[in-house]
């Protein structure tokens, strides 16, 4: 840890970014990255337009950024969005799923829940799904970083609240690339040590002077960044856009269509020693949690119900299957002095969510003897060892696991979204006044139908675990004992969790909004104010015998033979003929009012207060917040969720160095209930972000670090947690990125950190903090060729993000998820 608080040290000196700033020469789409101009000192000038009333310099304007370009991603060796946020100031992501549907929030705001709670996650101005955190749905599913992406913006707080729903954190916006650079790539890259094979393209260019177009993509095939037995990973994306240009403004189409899977890396085994502050983990004999997963290839499939309760089998190999077709047009021209910019999209999105979750994971003795009563046996269900019985140490740990598997139906995720707006820049009393107004509109749907089946199988890597049956000890007439299981199933329903009734959601969700924002200018002030009215409400139902207070497990002979064995009576149903209703209306207003002066220059100072707020969805269903009978809102209090910000700070740029700092404070309201108990509770929060960026001949160096002291503030539910720090909230995490390049080569290293952080409210388990190196190495021998290596995790840290604590029936053994281990890649790419 010396190391880090080292680089945290020198974080400040280095620091931060308008990011990348100097490679803005790289980044020339328009509309699709900031835009840069240089000023007469030298200075790049970046114009900034997301979650903002109309791009300006960001000196010019009170608020607090980021950007990311394209070559710059390349270099990040990021397997993940999740992992490219980590380069965003003031941006905290767990890497705790794999690939998709991880944990992103902003500064001192809580993880509230899985997704990003308090967070937009935007493609090309427009939210993918309008609520971030949807269970099984997070928007990070259902959209990919390729050679489509020419930049990502963030905002942090500030006016995010005012110019998008649901947003009061910030919003992170990844921009396409729109053609107006001619030209395109053809990238192949492969795992060294993990089996991936990827091909990237992009190419763009001018049809005609008025006409131009871009279209990219990629597909990849392989068993993933860790074992599985079988190929985890599978399928692309395709991006297409055409824009027609006119004098005043544009109008552009565009598509997009996913079709691909990725394996969801859930809470797995893991040695577990030392004292609750000082907690050591450690690899466990034949399981590597870093490299392994709970998915083999003698674990395929998952015998279970439709939403109709008909026999179906679910392939857990699609693991985050995730199926989006996208329409959408954007135009933007000049009205009498009014710039007018109208954003749509329809969206058809579908996949499953399928991963086994260990609901326990201890000795084989004590499984059976749990489940079987004592002198039960464990025999192979599947794989090279059917029918022979388990060894007392099987694999070298002697461990089995109690499988859920987790299978959800994402049905429907369809989503229409429209954004309009008219600003115009007045002439007035010397200054300039900036008038924005418009009005939002989107239909979200969330049908969805999730459940539980419960299986047993050995602890092993390498993709080569198999299932288990267990038997009660021999009694007369049952030499063998009874079974107690079949071809692996405990029970098809949620047993292992205490009977986990499936749920079944079909909602549709309306949100409107309008918005509207003045901002004067003068000389080196400006000061402005925004407004957003949101007003929508939710209509449809959910079935689940979770709000009749029962399992909703009965009889069905699953696998047709005519005979009721002991898991066909505990069948998970839901109840299709009983729905309870789902309809409630609401509104609220946010506000956001800032200034900023520009003292020099180089250099601005500002100070903005916003209150914003987050709608809950579908994580208050089946909860006392909503009236099962009637559907309306039985405590109004649990539906909007505000976040109220205060923040300053300052903004420095010359031509070889930018540094932002950026104090502030936030109180937030937070409700939530699906997994667990219902949450109503108040956090309070206050940091300092730091950001820059330095560059001087062949070296360069950018580096972010974020210092944050959050409490829960109040708890209406659980008073014991009141002063606690939150679960998984750090004091410090920051990123830092060395480089030296020049017109032959490229090589430094990328690297995050992030301190110590407790494991739930009690603050009683504290993981420890960790840093991951990424290096990187470019070698470009001609200008159209750039043959790369890059180095994820290099010193194969065991980075922990998540921790279910040692029980007494394994007291050195828990269940954690892990960042990935180290992963070395190779790619090579042709400019054309």
């Amino acid at each position: 840890m010396k190391a880090w608080y080292l680089f945290l040290g020198i974080a400040p000196l280095a620091l931060a970014t308008p990011a990348w700033a100097d490679d803005a020469a790289d980044a020339t789409q328009e509309s699709a990255s900031p835009q840069q101009t240089v000023t007469p000192a030298g200075a790049q000038r970046e114009v900034f337009s997301t979650g903002v009333a109309k791009g300006r310099d960001i000196l010019d304007s009170a608020i607090s950024t980021s950007s990311i370009r394209e070559n710059q991603i390349q270099k990040l060796s990021a397997r993940s969005l999740a992992e490219i946020f980590h380069n965003i100031a003031g941006v905290r992501s767990e890497v705790s799923n794999g690939e998709l549907n991880n944990n992103v929030t902003v500064r001192g705001l809580p993880m509230a829940s899985t997704g990003a709670k308090f967070l937009q996650i935007q493609e090309d101005g427009l939210p993918v799904v309008e609520f971030g955190d949807i269970v099984t749905g997070g928007a990070d599913m259902f959209m990919r970083a390729d050679l489509n992406v020419a930049a990502i913006e963030a905002i942090r707080g500030g006016s995010a609240s005012t110019f998008a729903s649901n947003s009061p954190a910030g919003i992170i916006n990844l921009m396409s690339k729109t053609g107006d650079v001619e030209g395109g790539s053809l990238m192949l890259s492969t795992g060294l040590d993990y089996e991936e094979y990827r091909a990237d393209f992009d190419y763009g260019g001018k049809i005609s002077d008025t006409l131009r177009f871009h279209i990219g993509g990629f597909y990849r095939q392989g068993e993933g960044l860790r074992s599985a037995g079988y190929d985890a990973v599978k399928g692309g994306q395709i991006k297409f856009n055409i824009t027609k240009e006119f004098t005043g403004g544009h109008i552009r189409l565009y598509g997009k269509f996913i079709d691909d899977r990725a394996p969801a890396y859930l809470p797995a085994p893991m040695g577990i020693t030392g004292t609750p502050g000082d907690l050591k983990f450690t690899p466990l004999t034949s399981f590597d949690a870093n490299k392994d997963a709970l998915l083999s290839r003698y674990i395929t499939s998952n015998l279970t119900l439709d939403e109709n309760n008909n026999v179906t089998t679910h392939d857990i190999r699609d693991g985050i299957r995730t199926k989006v077709k996208s329409v959408g047009v954007e135009a933007q021209f000049e009205i009498a002095n009014w710039t007018v910019t109208d954003r749509f999209r329809y969206s058809t999105i579908s996949g499953t969510y399928i991963s086994p979750y260990p609901a326990i994971i201890a000795p084989a003795a004590t499984v059976a003897s749990l489940f079987g009563g004592p002198g039960a046996t464990l025999r192979y269900a599947n794989g090279p060892l059917k029918g022979q019985a388990l060894p007392a140490n099987a694999n070298g740990n002697g461990l089995v696991s109690a499988l859920g598997i987790a299978d959800n139906v994402l049905k429907s995720f369809d989503n229409i979204t429209n954004d309009f707006r008219a600003s115009r820049v007045w002439n007035l009393g010397g200054g300039e006044l900036t008038t924005t107004a418009g009005f939002y509109k989107s239909r979200q749907t969330v049908e969805n139908y999730s459940g539980y089946s419960s299986t047993l199988s050995d602890v092993v890597g390498g993709g080569k675990a198999a299932l288990l049956d267990i038997s009660t000890a021999a009694f007369p007439g049952a030499p063998n004992g009874m079974q107690l299981s079949e071809n692996g199933y405990f029970s098809y329903d949620g047993s292992f969790f205490g009977g986990f009734p499936r749920k079944g959601i079909n909602v549709d969700y309306d949100t409107n909004a309008a918005f509207g924002s003045v901002n004067f200018k003068t000389g080196p002030l400006a000061i402005g104010g925004s407004l957003r009215y949101d007003f929508g409400g939710a209509n449809g139902w959910i079935e689940t015998y979770g709000l009749q207070g029962a399992t909703g497990s009965f009889t069905k002979d699953m696998n047709g033979n005519g005979v009721i064995s002991s898991p066909e009576t505990r069948v998970a149903f839901l109840p299709v003929s009983d729905h309870s209703p789902v309809d409630y209306t609401y509104h609220y207003l946010s506000y956001s009012v800032g200034v900023n002066y520009r003292v020099a220059e180089p250099f601005a100072v500002f100070a903005r207060y916003s209150r914003g707020a987050r709608a809950n969805a579908d994580r208050l269903l089946g909860s006392a917040a909503i009236n099962p009978v009637s559907g309306g809102l039985a405590n109004k209090d649990a539906l909007i969720d505000y976040v109220k910000q205060a923040e300053a700070g300052f903004k420095y740029r010359t031509s070889h160095i930018t540094l932002n700092g950026t104090a502030f404070m936030a109180n937030t309201l937070e409700h939530n209930s699906y997994f667990g108990p219902t949450i109503d509770r108040k956090y309070k929060a206050y940091g300092l972000e730091l950001e820059g960026s330095y560059r001087t001949g062949i070296f360069s160096v950018t580096a972010g670090a974020t210092y944050t002291h959050a409490e829960i503030s109040n708890d209406k539910i659980d008073p014991t947690v009141i002063g606690n720090q939150p679960a998984g909230a750090p004091k410090l995490f920051g990123y830092i990125t060395p480089e030296v390049s020049t017109d032959l080569f490229s090589v430094g290293a990328n690297v995050y950190g992030i301190t110590s952080r407790y494991a739930s409210d009690l603050e009683d388990y504290k993981m420890p903090g960790y840093v991951l190196v990424n290096p990187f190495v470019q070698i470009r021998p001609t200008q159209a060729l750039t043959v790369s290596l890059n180095v994820n995790n290099l010193f194969d840290t065991k980075g922990i993000t998540t921790v279910v604590t040692p029980t007494a029936l394994a007291p050195t053994v828990g269940s954690v998820t892990v960042v990935n281990g180290r992963t070395v890649s190779a790619s090579v790419r042709f400019d054309f």
